[in-house]
């Protein structure tokens, strides 16, 4: 018997030099000897599953060998050192290998350093392919079990056709006695004697056979139904039900995750944070931001648990019951949804604390939360009614009318969608909080102001920033050589009260110049560019010379005033943006003078002028607010009657800019051009009966009510009160009139031809002029008594002069060029006439100049809205002849009035000159000039693919900057007369089209493989070139050509086409995917500069949704204003994009080619082309 198992040592030998050469791990260990008493320093070597150990590193021959495989590797605690022992222990690192085998004894080593410990205990650990092992197993008793049934359905099977051949034999059994019966039968009617018994026992023989052929045709014909029911539609319905609830249960996991990282990554730290010493955040401000959230995730596991105990009951699923338990909980869901937008005011408002915000940035950065931010986890639980709406709506087109959870379903739909109306309403108002809170993440440096909610977003785009030279001026040429240089363009973004000016760096982001975070408080806007007269002579003679600069005056309070230069591309751009702005500053102006509310603006309050008249923030029968306010802080209206939206644009009181833009861009949904122009008449001619009466009531207040509105006035003219809004005067000793034009709250007043001298009128008896009740409320700095100084007879120092009946405040000068009187200036005259007269003053004068006050308000207002309307919206007068005709007669009429102050005189005459005149436009080709133009067509290799992108993109610009915003209103799109209703959307639609079956021919008409891989390069080429322009239209024309199955099944061009090129297809198509609701194209657009080439058909798809979710108007026949307002924010983006030109050159080969659809194949041609260049294989 053999006792030993003879090995090759040289094989031994040679092993261990390869690993003591290439071993996987080599290194010095301390191996514990065999008795367990001492330690000796050996060195080791791992190769695959072996372990060698030398007695040093420079041995040749191996002290040992190890076999790992399937050992067990793992750390050892470290021993307790006995009181003799030398060793220091805290040093060492012990491990332990541990065989399989009965009587092999475990191996004991230790090293110097933790980190050699975990890498030897790591590479033993695979050397030992012990979870290799652990799969095999695991593998071997899956193919056993296979086995055992392959093994059962074999005895089945053999069972089956044993008893197949057994019933055949027992029916020709059963056969043969049946024939045998009938002969005896027989024999029986002939011989009436048989005996009866014999007869019975037969007859139940016959019985037999007979249930037995019943039975077996029974079961044949069971089997023909329910094989006709498996692929009846009532199958397939249940079948797509079924598939609607796995669906189900997968989004409500994702959900049920997305409210667990809310919780546990936001709210529970940010409540221990609460708690701290110095806590960045209330507890009051925890629970406002956090409202119900931890609640509602509970109940969602509650409801999450339930839908996998239904699933695992399947295909019996009855879910009405899960709903139910669901809908007595909505209310939880109907406090975070009128919660929500005062939760994201919260949030932004703790923000602006550093310690917060660092903190919040850290909880952000988690990896849990993908780069997502706090508000997209708080806006999760308001698109989550909207998506069980929808599963309802799949599971009732799939479930039968005589189903049992039939009514339940259809019940939990209407409570659904009941909820669904308010939160559609909450989300859309959050949309300019969110917006502002976008913005203020893409700038590097952060920007505080966009934290205060009452900020609301007007518009952004492209202008350039031209820099002042030494003296404070520049000339045109100059001007015009910095329009086309890219480090002077800037990123402008404008709000209801800030102007802020950045620039674009790498990645997107933006970082605020210098002076880039303009208060419009400070500011005064200059329209007409400022020159010399020589330079003014030159420029009226040339006519190729446009004047699309515009200045911003800069006036802060404790820094140097400073001027800003903008230009823009295009008239109609520079005439958007300077009525925008003008507007701004007039509306903050307004609300000064009218309100003491700039204090705190970023807490949720109510001004008080709002609080004493309750119709402007109650809820009516003919008018309903929501919680989110403007920028005039007055609460937005939800939905209204006509008649109290034209009261609300014609309310003296304020002007809102937001339900200006609104109001303009939608009142042909429920009004007309011609009731508004009626208003706005009436308001002019008769101001005091079609004011409101609580309008009348706010303007000419008792005492008590100017004490409201106005403050006590100081007991010193020294202390003066701090206000926002710039001086209406301040005292200069000289005045020379110039040709700028300043938005200020100084105005010339007129009487009746005679001047009205305020200083006069405002003088106490002891000789002083009590100014302090007038001016102290707006100025920013401390008036000096001194200086106001008025004797009886010669005034020290005048505060106004006169000049021809008219007075001149010594502080402004007049305006010799474009002019309009700002919302402010009726309201300083309201001030320091209709509200300070001394007692001396007659009744009736008070009354007559109370009505004089009125007047003036009113026609400010008139032709405010005016000119809002004829420079943003100047389409509807081109279209309309008699429209544009009434209102030049009506500003005429007001011209000739002879009240009329001369500022409102120039800004009726400024009206009727840009309602008169020609808009040049911006020089740039149209597209049907390009269509008319006679020019040679060239083939498609003769043309780069830097210019096919370029006039690519002009084309796709030239079609999209022509729509018109009416057609974004009432889905004209999907009607049956489209092309007449929206005949510009159906032109671009027919572009996109014709420009993709383009791409698609001149990719099949190549008969080679290797013409048609280097079309497919060029045109990737030309796509990946629209992506830098902006050109997002153009990259979707060219991707979906490729997309297209005439071009996608050439499996053997695509296989030829390069590695690079179809990097660059993934990540095009990825850009334009319309996946979360084109999520990637919406932030590309978010973070690029106009020009810009957008997809039409995602805002289309946007609008749709508007329009199928909200009617335009309610049960009780009031306007949807909400949904004009979300309508309207959609347009506003869209016409951004239209106002800025590309600055490409026109090439008409190029152009010509791109539209020349001649040789255009259809949908069938192309297919059919695609089959003769590669026919089917067959399979």
């Amino acid at each position: 018997m053999q006792k030993g198992l003879r090995l090759n040592d040289g094989h031994i030998t040679y092993l261990a030099l390869l690993a003591k050469k290439d071993g996987t791990r080599r290194g010095c260990l301390s191996k514990k000897s065999s008795d367990n008493t001492k330690w000796h320093s050996k060195w080791f070597a791992l190769l695959q599953n072996m372990l060698f150990y030398f007695e040093n590193d420079s041995s040749s021959r191996p002290s040992g060998l190890y076999l790992l495989e399937g050992c067990v590797c793992d750390r050892a605690p470290s021993p307790k050192p006995s009181l003799s022992a030398k060793e220091c222990l805290e040093k060492q690192y012990y491990f332990t290998v541990t065989f399989n085998h009965d009587n092999q004894k475990a191996l004991e080593l230790r090293t110097e350093d933790v980190k050699d410990c975990d890498e030897w205990v790591a590479a033993i650990i695979q050397a030992s392919y012990r979870n290799l092992a652990t799969e095999h197993e695991t593998l071997m008793q899956k193919y056993l079990h296979l086995l055992q049934i392959v093994e059962t359905e074999k005895t089945v099977a053999k069972q089956l056709r044993q008893q197949i051949e057994d019933g055949e034999i027992e029916i020709e059994r059963l056969k043969s006695e049946i024939a045998g019966l009938l002969k005896d039968n027989e024999k029986i009617q002939s011989n009436p004697e048989v005996p009866p018994s014999e007869d019975d026992t037969e007859i139940k023989k016959i019985k037999k056979v007979q249930s037995f052929l019943r039975g077996w045709i029974c079961r044949r014909k069971w089997k023909t139904i329910i094989q006709d029911y498996i692929r009846s539609p009532h199958a397939e319905s249940m079948r797509k039900r079924n598939q609607v609830v796995f669906s189900m249960l997968e989004a409500e996991a994702e959900y049920v995750q997305q409210l667990h990282i809310l919780v546990n990554n936001f709210l529970r730290p940010l409540r221990m944070a609460a708690s701290s010493k110095k806590p960045p955040i209330t507890h009051d401000d925890v629970s406002s931001i956090f409202l119900n959230s931890e609640t509602i995730m509970f109940l969602h596991q509650i409801f999450y648990q339930g839908l996998k105990a239904r699933i695992a009951s399947w295909p019996t699923l009855v879910l009405a019951d899960l709903f139910d338990i669901l809908l007595p909980m909505l209310n939880i869901y109907q406090e975070f949804v009128r919660n929500h937008q005062y939760s994201l005011q919260i949030l932004a408002h703790c923000k602006q604390n550093r310690d917060f915000d660092k903190l919040l940035k850290q909880y952000e950065a988690k990896p849990d939360c993908e780069e997502r931010t706090l508000e997209t986890f708080l806006t999760y639980p308001m698109f989550q009614i909207p998506r069980y709406i929808l599963t309802l709506h799949e599971l009732l087109a799939h479930t039968p009318h005589e189903h049992v959870e039939r009514n339940s379903l259809d019940y939990a739909k209407s409570k659904l969608e009941e909820l669904s109306r308010i939160m559609h309403d909450e989300v859309s108002e959050t949309e300019n909080i969110r917006k502002n809170l976008a913005i203020e993440r893409m700038i590097v440096e952060g920007c505080e102001v966009l934290l205060d909610t009452s900020q609301t977003f007007v518009r952004q785009g492209s202008l350039i920033q031209v820099p002042m030279s030494e003296k404070g001026k520049i000339t045109r040429g100059r001007l015009g050589s910095l329009s086309l240089k890219k480090e002077g363009e800037r990123q402008c973004f404008l709000f209801s009260k800030h102007l802020i000016i950045c620039t674009r760096g790498s990645g997107g982001k933006l970082h605020i110049t210098k002076n880039g975070v303009v208060s419009l408080i400070d500011c005064t806007l200059m329209e007409e560019p400022e020159g010399t007269d020589d330079e003014s002579k030159g420029e009226r003679s040339g006519q190729d010379t446009e004047h699309l600069d515009f200045k911003v005056m800069v006036e802060p309070k404790d820094v140097q005033p400073y001027t800003i230069i903008l230009v823009a591309s295009s008239r109609q751009e520079k005439t958007a943006w300077t009525s925008d702005i003008s507007q701004c500053i007039d509306n903050i102006r307004c609300n000064g003078l009218m309100m003491n509310a700039f204090e705190e603006n970023s807490k949720v309050s109510v001004p008080q002028m709002i609080k004493s008249d309750t119709s402007l923030y109650c809820d009516d029968v003919d008018i309903r607010f929501s919680k989110m306010m403007n920028s005039c802080k007055v609460l937005q209206i939800r939905y209204a009657s006509v008649e109290r939206l034209l009261e609300r644009l014609t309310d003296l009181r304020f002007l809102s800019i937001d339900f200006l833009n609104t109001f303009l861009h939608s009142y042909r949904v429920f009004t007309s051009a011609d009731v508004v122009l009626d208003k706005l008449i009436t308001i002019y001619k008769k101001p005091i009966s079609a004011i409101p009466a609580r309008s009348l009531e706010l303007f000419f207040a008792s005492s008590q009510s100017n004490k409201l509105l106005y403050g006590e006035p100081p007991t010193s003219p020294r202390v003066s009160r701090k206000f926002s809004s710039p001086p209406p005067l301040s005292i200069t000793k000289t005045s020379s009139p110039n040709r700028r034009r300043k938005l200020s709250l100084n105005i010339p007043i007129i009487t009746g031809g005679k001047a009205l001298d305020l200083a006069a009128l405002s003088c106490s008896p002891n000789g002083y002029a009590s100014m302090h009740s007038t001016m102290s409320p707006f100025s920013k700095t401390t008036l000096d008594i001194n200086k106001l100084y008025v004797t009886s007879t010669v005034a020290k120092f005048s505060l106004f002069s006169f000049n021809n009946g008219m007075v001149v405040s010594s502080c402004r000068e007049l305006d010799n060029n474009r002019s309009a009187l700002s919302a402010a200036s009726a309201f300083a005259i309201a001030t320091a006439v209709g509200c300070h007269f001394g007692p001396g003053f007659p009744t009736d004068q008070r009354n007559g100049d109370k009505e004089f006050v009125i007047r003036r308000a009113a026609t400010n207002r008139v032709l405010n809205v005016l000119r809002h309307w004829v420079s943003k919206h100047s389409q509807d007068f081109e279209l309309n002849t008699e429209l544009k005709m009434r209102v030049i007669g009506f500003l005429e009429e007001v011209m000739h009035d002879p009240e009329l102050l001369t500022q409102e005189r120039k800004a009726a005459a400024n009206i009727i000159r840009t309602l008169t005149q020609e808009d040049p436009g911006d020089n740039q080709v149209t597209l049907e000039e390009i269509t008319q133009m006679d020019c040679k067509t060239e083939p498609f290799e003769s043309h780069s693919a830097l210019e096919i992108a370029e006039q690519l993109t002009l084309l796709d610009h030239l079609v999209f900057k022509v729509i018109p915003y009416e057609e974004f209103f009432g889905q004209g799109w999907m009607k049956n007369d489209k092309n007449e209703r929206t005949p510009y959307i159906m032109k671009t639609t027919k572009h996109f089209n014709d420009i993709s079956n383009r791409i698609a021919t001149e990719i099949l008409q190549c008969d080679d493989v290797n013409l048609r891989v280097g079309v497919i390069e060029k045109w990737v080429a030309v796509a990946d070139i629209c992506r830098c322009l902006h050109n997002y239209n153009a990259m979707l024309e060219i991707t979906s050509s490729l997309n297209r199955s005439s071009v996608f099944r050439l499996k053997k061009t695509w296989l030829k086409v390069s590695k690079q090129t179809k990097t660059v297809i993934d990540k095009l198509q990825k850009l334009v995917s319309s996946e979360g609701r084109f999520k990637n194209l919406r932030e590309a657009l978010k973070n690029c500069d106009p020009p810009c080439v957008p997809y039409l058909g995602m805002y289309l798809t946007d609008l749709a949704f508007i329009e199928e979710g909200t009617p335009n108007y309610t049960e009780d026949n009031l306007v949807n204003f909400s949904k004009m307002r979300m309508i309207s924010h959609i347009i506003r983006e869209i016409r951004q994009f239209q106002q800025t030109a590309y600055k490409i050159d026109y090439q008409p080969k190029v152009a010509k080619y791109l539209l020349d659809s001649s040789s255009a194949l259809d949908e069938e041609s192309l297919y059919d082309a695609s089959l003769r260049i590669e026919p089917k294989t067959s399979s």
